[in-house]
């Protein structure tokens, strides 16, 4: 059998049938130590073809990806934690939305990157890099953030079937556990599709608050301005700990796994000009779709800012509370029905998408392949016993809290995810001719240094509060 190059020379996977040859150990090089591995999300790599006469179909023949990535960008963490910060602050954390958005395009773009160049996901590159002890720890992190984010996506879909239907609390989160029967049943009938009902799930959700906007009529002066920094988003505490939880709800870790993953889904070339030029597509797509969660992101905080904070309810932090206040406090039938289900599709969106991140983590750190229910399961499992047992105990504003902490965990994990791969992507060893220029190796390094900057500093505040 023909052993192909290693990765110092910029191979990446190639295409066969079964699982892909062994390489040559590349450690003494600094490349990835390939083992023998099926390729990430085996059952849909390389599935879709991306030939095009033209640019624009071939823009459209990579579309998809940037959409699955961007689910995770609007998913109902994100609903917490921008109602918590509208309400309270007015238009003022409209920044942090923003500049989270802009690291995550960056980031993103270095993770499809990652993927294409050396056929590797990030949790496989991460395997092959470093040490077993290392591998499961950040493996451990990774699952943590995964359960945090699923936690979010199982509370939210509860709350939008209770504001819906009437079903309550605690029986719409066990409801959410069947979810994994839709995926099951989508992964059988191709990974196009699963792509296309997401983008139809995030039109709704963009259609149903362009409604709450228009109806909202915020002040467009006092939203420019917000999207201007502040010293005070570092210097108030409870100010800080809102847009941890939105940069932590925006640029989520299991996403940068989840893309080098699924870009992998394409049939490019597998030569220099062909990988250049799905690198390319990949970040306009990424881009644009990430562009449209800026917007939903946005929407969601405009309309709680204009909505409670100018009528002077701040203190609005939940879900329920808005979905009340909104008809009453915007004088339009059906604005609280519209917010809901937006909810519910941004709910069930984050299903799927979260659905795909765990079984890439799970196979990529430890080249374990469950059966996709029995590993949709036990993260479930992980998500719902919490949630079902604050439900019970503390009821609805319990959960809220719960939403928001779930994405502050969330944002503490991230470093772990955003350096491995900023490592990666700037080592010429690796990538190649591919590897990141020294404008964008500082840039990615300044991104990763400022989150891990802005997550020990609310360690610092937390704890200090805890000892006062």
């Amino acid at each position: 059998m023909t052993i192909p190059p290693t990765l110092d020379q910029g191979s990446a996977v190639p295409a066969p049938a079964a699982a892909p040859a062994a390489d040559a150990a590349a450690g003494a090089h600094g490349g990835f130590r390939r083992a023998r591995t099926a390729p990430s999300l085996s059952e849909s790599y390389r599935t879709i073809p991306v030939d095009g006469a033209t640019w624009f179909r071939k823009l459209l023949a990579f579309a998809g990806p940037g959409y699955l990535v961007a689910v995770g960008y609007m998913d109902p963490g994100n609903w917490a934690t921008d109602i918590a910060g509208g309400s309270m602050f007015g238009y003022t954390l409209l920044s942090v939305i923003l500049l989270s958005n802009l690291m995550a395009v960056l980031l993103q773009g270095l993770s499809s990157k990652l993927g294409i160049v050396t056929g590797r996901d990030l949790a496989q590159a991460c395997r092959d890099h470093y040490s077993r002890p290392v591998s499961i720890a950040l493996w451990v992190l990774c699952e943590i953030a995964i359960a945090a984010c699923d936690l979010a996506e199982v509370i939210g879909s509860a709350i939008a079937l209770n504001l819906l239907f009437g079903i309550p609390l605690t029986w719409g989160i066990i409801i959410t556990a069947v979810d994994v029967l839709i995926l099951l049943m989508l992964q059988r009938r191709g990974f196009r599709l699963l792509e296309a009902l997401v983008i139809v799930l995030i039109a709704t959700i963009g259609a149903c608050f362009l409604f709450e906007m228009i109806i909202a009529r915020p002040d467009l002066g006092a939203v420019a301005r917000g999207f201007i920094p502040t010293t005070e988003i570092v210097t108030n505490p409870q100010m800080l700990y809102i847009a941890i939880g939105i940069l932590g709800a925006t640029v989520m870790p299991h996403n940068l796994y989840l893309h080098s993953s699924v870009v992998q889904t394409r049939r490019y070339e597998e030569t220099a000009q062909g990988k250049r030029e799905a690198v390319r597509f990949a970040f306009i797509d990424s881009t644009i779709a990430l562009t449209t969660a800026l917007f939903i992101n946005a929407a969601i905080l405009i309309v709680a800012a204009a909505t409670f904070h100018t009528t002077g309810n701040t203190e609005v932090a939940e879900i329920q509370d808005a979905y009340k206040l909104l008809t009453p406090l915007l004088g339009v039938a059906g604005a609280s029905t519209v917010f809901a289900l937006a909810l519910l599709a941004s709910g069930q969106n984050s299903t799927l998408t979260g659905t795909l991140a765990g079984q890439i983590v799970m196979e990529g750190f430890l080249d374990l392949r469950l059966r996709p229910w029995v590993r949709r399961s036990i993260t479930r499992a992980v998500a719902i016993v919490p949630a079902v047992i604050v439900s019970i105990l503390y009821g609805e504003s319990g959960t809220a809290k719960l939403l928001i902490f779930s994405q502050v965990i969330l944002s503490l994990q991230l470093s772990f995810a955003v350096f491995p791969l900023v490592i990666f992507t700037s080592d010429r060893k690796k990538m190649g001719e591919f590897a990141n220029p020294t404008w964008l190796k500082v840039l990615a390094y300044t991104v990763a240094g400022f989150i891990a900057t802005l997550n020990g500093w609310l360690l610092v505040q937390t704890l200090a509060g805890w000892i006062s």
